[in-house]
């Protein structure tokens, strides 16, 4: 997911978002300790992202209140 597509984004659909990719990362640490991930790269590219859209989501509240 890119910043761009992220920043365009409302509060809302960032918050349900990130709720998603956690609920995905959650269930890939499960497939890592069974040993059923097949695709191990996506665990790094989940972390990314929750952290992408939880720095523009403090980016977009630091403008709010400035």
């Amino acid at each position: 997911m890119k910043a761009s597509d992220i920043r365009s984004k409302t509060q809302d659909q960032l918050s349900d978002e990130l709720a998603s990719l956690k609920k995905e990362q959650f269930n890939l640490r499960f497939q890592k300790a069974t040993g059923q991930l097949e695709k191990t790269a996506r665990v790094k590219q989940v972390r990314k992202d929750i952290a992408r859209i939880k720095t523009i989501a403090a980016e977009k509240a630091a403008a709010k209140k400035a």
